[in-house]
């Protein structure tokens, strides 16, 4: 019996109780077609929980204990208890009803995580859904910073969740190559390699000599251009360059990209006039003192937002417009914003755009905010980057402390809180350290499973007995494993993926604590038991579980530490 099918067959025995009581006409009220199940934290209050005598009891008129009550009292009296593996039912507070499965039914998840292995904790909540995500917007001009960095990898975590929960995902970088700042990283790079003094304004990290001296030695005729001619021929090797060492950095962090989108591409294509002919069929473009208007207030915005300026040129804005119509066009029924905290007043006008376009703000766009992340070494806050010439790069602070420490700890916390990254802290091969805390559970099962073999020891779904594993830690471990959908469900529903990195670190606690009071495999001279044999099992299906969280957050599962 599966984990599924062990919940279908408490909610089938739930229903049928409540079938038999309402056509009795004990209880006035319309049967649910489905009863929710829950996790209860505490394993004392059995396996699942319902509250459906609390969502029954006003249309009932009666109190909900009451209505528990005679639920309990038709699944015991009709005999519906044995068939759906049911122990033991009771009322809890104000008419919760408690589920202890036997011990058979409760360990069945472990035979449903070997079968599925990999596709374990995997659903189709979100079917429905194909996802435009964005989740990195920078400027071609420089190494990726820290502020990227968040978002490198909880946008990642958060890709691999949704198409865990059964989204069509598409993650997109979008390229801010249009603008000012372009033809001022141009003429920074150009002032470098003719030997002058670079812009006040321009770009002064360390890269842009290195950008120079490459250009200038693989096109040494630029050198001999117009001041304008040079700008735009270093701009446009510039831009290539950098780019490239952004898609390589990304690709070294475990952050890959589907669509790589030009800014410029949607005026180069004319893209934005047959977006703006869109929304002015919708009736929200107006104009006004020779520029060209997108009337966001009457949806919420704190002001009307320019698109075409009086003198013809187009605002930033624009781009915002066009992309987001080039998205929707693009077939994408959910575009997903993941943006810096300098940008929470996109929020409201980008939702302001798509009903301008005609979509509903609440069904077609969401705008995700990513707080600030400081990085403190030996004490002391870590501000500027000896390379970009501002703050730490990605690719410093995965020189520091490697990509799964870098990529865990920026995932683990809500996105919408600032956070301290402890470097020192992330070195240590300790406890404290929460990704080498999960890694190390991961490579403890996979030694323990080494030494089973040498014992002999069969395990794996044949050699599974799981009515032998009655133990508490047996049956807490066994009970957390089968959460793990449900928190991969709520973790793309939520677009938090956080809480896969916490309950991660809950498993290999439980985990911890099981090992040091079941022993698995046999001591001195004594004979394996298909005992061992189970609990060698309930390892494996363990480390299966911690290995596809881990998989989500983009970390590895090292099977030696």
């Amino acid at each position: 019996m599966s984990e599924s099918s062990a919940q279908t067959l408490v909610q089938t025995a739930l229903l049928s109780a409540l079938n038999r009581v309402i056509a009795a006409g004990e209880l006035t009220a319309p049967l649910p077609t489905e009863i929710n199940l829950d996790r209860p934290k505490n394993r004392e209050h059995g396996d699942y929980a319902t509250s459906v005598a609390l969502a029954l009891a006003k249309s009932a008129g009666m109190q909900p204990r009451a209505v528990a009550e005679l639920i309990v009292k038709s699944l015991t009296e009709n005999d519906l208890l044995t068939a759906a593996g049911i122990s033991k039912v009771e009322i809890a507070g104000p008419g919760f009803i408690n589920i202890t499965l036997d011990t058979a039914s409760q360990g069945a998840v472990v035979i449903e995580i070997l079968k599925n292995a990999k596709k374990f904790g995997h659903g189709k909540w979100l079917s429905d859904k194909k996802i435009n995500l964005e989740f990195v917007s920078a400027n071609p001009t420089g190494p990726l910073h820290l502020g990227h960095t968040r978002w490198a990898a909880v946008g990642d975590a958060l890709g691999r969740v949704l198409s865990a929960a059964g989204a069509d995902v598409i993650r997109e970088f979008y390229i801010n190559d249009r603008g000012n700042q372009m033809d001022l990283f141009g003429a920074s790079i150009r002032a470098v390699a003719i030997g002058k003094d670079r812009p006040e304004d321009g770009y002064h990290g360390e890269y842009i000599a290195d950008l120079a001296a490459e250009i200038s030695k693989s096109n040494p005729e630029f050198l001999k251009l117009s001041e304008d001619e040079a700008i735009a021929a270093f701009r446009d090797a510039g831009y290539k360059l950098q780019l490239k060492q952004q898609q390589s950095v990304l690709d070294n962090f475990g952050t890959h990209f589907d669509i790589w989108f030009s800014e410029k591409s949607l005026y180069e294509k004319d893209f934005f006039h047959h977006s703006l002919e869109k929304l002015k069929s919708q009736g929200h473009v107006f104009e006004s003192e020779n520029a060209t208007w997108l009337r966001t207030t009457d949806f919420g915005d704190d002001k009307d937002r320019v698109i075409i300026k009086s003198d013809g040129s187009f605002a930033y804005f624009a781009s915002d417009t066009a992309y987001y119509v080039n998205k929707r066009e693009r077939g994408f029924n959910l575009c997903i914003y993941m943006v810096g905290a300098d940008h929470h007043g996109y929020v409201g006008r980008l939702k302001a755009i798509a009903a301008c376009a005609g979509d509903d703000p609440e069904i077609n766009i969401e705008v995700l905010i990513g707080q600030m992340v400081k990085i403190m070494e030996g004490g002391e806050e870590l501000k500027l980057s000896k390379r970009a010439g501002t703050i730490i790069t990605l690719e410093e602070l995965v020189e520091k402390v490697g990509v799964d420490a870098a990529r865990y700890t920026l995932i683990r916390y809500p996105t919408d809180t600032p956070m301290v990254m402890d470097v020192d802290l992330l070195r240590k091969n300790t406890n404290e350290n929460p990704v080498y805390y999960v890694q190390y559970a991961h490579a403890r099962i996979c030694a323990v499973l080494r030494n089973a073999k040498e014992f002999g020891i069969k395990y794996g779904a044949d050699a599974y007995q799981a009515a032998l594993l009655s133990h508490e830690r047996e049956r807490e471990l066994i009970g957390l494993l089968a959460e793990f959908p449900r928190v991969v469900q709520g973790a793309a529903e939520m677009r938090e993926p956080h809480r896969v990195a916490r309950y991660a670190e809950e498993l290999a606690g439980v985990y911890h604590r099981f090992y040091n009071d079941c022993r698995v495999l046999p001591l001195g001279d004594e004979k394996a038991t298909e005992l061992n044999s189970a609990r060698a099992t309930l390892c494996l299906a363990t480390a299966q579980v911690i290995s596809n969280a881990l998989d989500l957050l983009g970390v590895s599962a090292p099977e030696k530490m």
